[in-house]
């Protein structure tokens, strides 16, 4: 199910838009387990996004037939075997939902205000397709909420979920007689953790989406999420650590002591430095012997160290 947010009203995460990190330790995680799931080589089949051409649903498009095309058009780029869609539309406190059953056919409901605003209709589907995905997988978080944090998380790092991102906007709406600003979110992560996924997959792939975006509060999202990103890049052991985590972790080498990331182990004379992978967080273990470059065994990242 996908959360829509609006002031005022409920939401699945439980009020209004949060912003920033608070559920990065959940994301990484959930990028751990895709890894470990479909392999290096199985993420790589995801090379490519889901177009914006293929999704779009203008107003003169047969509602149900045009969600059913979108519908496939999210199968297909998920390489769902045999998995028909059906979906309908009603009045709901979730964006959408999926009935999980053994299918051939999933039922997908949306939410009733996508029948007049189709903007989104790609970005729920996304997240309900991505259900069907998982369920066949096998993949699963236990708890609803870390559960709907795995699957926005491998919608967006997939290849769909920039739409999830491009779904949060901030608009003049009027109401009565006032003009009033209305915002707008789909997902349960936060815009900027969106945006810290796509970074992620763009460095993975080296994509670009952000010409895709029609929201400007989804690109200065997506420009956040770039900076957080960038921010695991420059991490003590990585070469690319900047002046003082060099420092820091030169003199916690010393102690043996553990760092914000990393830790040591000592057997002998022989000390070794544990990290997270900065794609898949896999954590990584290597000699401390100075420069080097490392291949993470789970993604296949090539890092350039300084242990």
């Amino acid at each position: 199910m996908a959360e829509y947010a609006e002031p005022g009203a409920a939401t699945a995460g439980g009020g209004a838009i949060v912003h920033g990190f608070p559920h990065l330790d959940t994301v990484r995680a959930a990028l751990t387990a895709l890894y470990r799931r479909l392999s290096a080589d199985g993420v790589q089949r995801f090379s490519s996004s889901v177009h914006p051409e293929l999704v779009d649903f203008p107003a003169d498009e047969d509602l149900y037939l045009g969600a059913q095309r979108v519908a496939r058009v999210m199968v297909q780029h998920f390489r769902l075997p045999d998995a028909r869609m059906v979906v309908g539309f009603r009045d709901m406190v979730h964006a959408g939902n999926v009935e999980l059953a053994a299918g051939p056919e999933y039922f997908i409901e949306l939410h009733s205000r996508f029948r007049a605003d189709r903007r989104d209709v790609g970005a729920a589907l996304a997240h309900e397709v991505m259900h069907v995905h998982l369920h066949r997988l096998g993949l699963e978080f236990p708890g609803t909420r870390d559960n709907e944090i795995l699957t926005d998380t491998v919608t967006t790092y997939l290849g769909a979920g920039w739409l999830l991102l491009d779904a949060y906007r901030e608009e003049a709406a009027i109401r009565g007689e006032r003009l009033m600003m209305s915002a707008y979110k789909l997902g349960y992560l936060t815009p900027e953790e969106f945006g810290y996924v796509l970074a992620k997959r763009a460095a993975a792939f080296g994509e670009d989406v952000e010409p895709w975006f029609r929201s400007p509060q989804a690109r200065d999202a997506y420009r956040a999420g770039l900076d957080r990103a960038g921010q695991d890049l420059r991490r003590a052991p990585l070469a690319a650590a900047g002046w003082a985590a060099r420092r820091r972790y030169a003199k916690d080498r010393r102690a043996l002591a553990p760092g914000p990331d990393y830790s040591f182990e000592s057997a002998g004379s022989a000390v070794r430095v544990a990290f997270p992978c900065p794609t898949c967080f896999q954590r990584i273990r290597l000699p401390c012997r100075g420069r080097l470059r490392a291949r993470c065994a789970l993604c296949h990242t090539e890092l350039a160290v300084d242990t």
